[in-house]
């Protein structure tokens, strides 16, 4: 899900690989993340498979709860419009340095067991404290909100996926406060 509609600087992580895959699923930015949709996109052999059938029948039934509903739809387009006209993919590419030169500056701060990235999306692996595991991450959480930032954890591991609007002087700000965030979790 993250890695579509740009976040890699392609449409899908998938192109960023050369990986041709048969099916992608998406969500959250096809609709900025303000209203919730939704999909799957797949081979023409998978799309063929599920509307061949009789005349008289309902292509893959499955219930339609709130298909197609008009303000996603609406919002889909709108999105999708607007991350053409302001070619953020581009744009995604061009902060990508910025972010990976920023998120490994951290190697080395008390607690950082490793570091990855790709793209606008990152990570910052954590040791967990002695017999506490997840809390070194939840006071990185915890700091971060005092420090005006929301970071995403999940056990030990802190996600950075900043907007494709992101400004450099923006991220170089987010990868400082995630500093004093990790320092003050030691």
């Amino acid at each position: 899900m993250i890695t579509g509609f740009g976040r890699l600087g392609e449409a899908f992580g998938a192109q960023r690989f050369g990986v041709t895959p048969d099916m992608i699923c998406f969500a959250k930015i096809v609709t900025n993340g303000v209203i919730p949709m939704g999909g799957v996109i797949v081979k023409p052999a998978i799309y063929d498979a599920f509307m061949t059938g009789p005349d008289t029948a309902v292509e893959l039934f499955h219930g339609y709860t709130y298909s197609g509903h008009p303000v996603a739809a609406a919002a889909a387009h709108a999105t999708l419009d607007a991350l053409k006209e302001e070619d953020a993919f581009k744009r995604a590419r061009a902060l990508e340095p910025v972010l990976e030169q920023g998120i490994h500056s951290l190697k080395g701060e008390p607690g950082v067991a490793d570091i990855r990235n790709i793209g606008l999306a990152a990570a910052v692996e954590l040791e967990p404290l002695p017999g506490k595991p997840g809390v070194r991450a939840l006071k990185v959480f915890e700091r971060g909100e005092q420090e005006g930032m929301l970071f995403r954890f999940t056990g030990e591991t802190i996600a950075v996926a900043p907007p494709y609007i992101a400004t450099k002087a923006e991220i170089e700000t987010m990868i400082e406060k995630l500093r004093v965030s990790i320092r003050a979790a030691a």
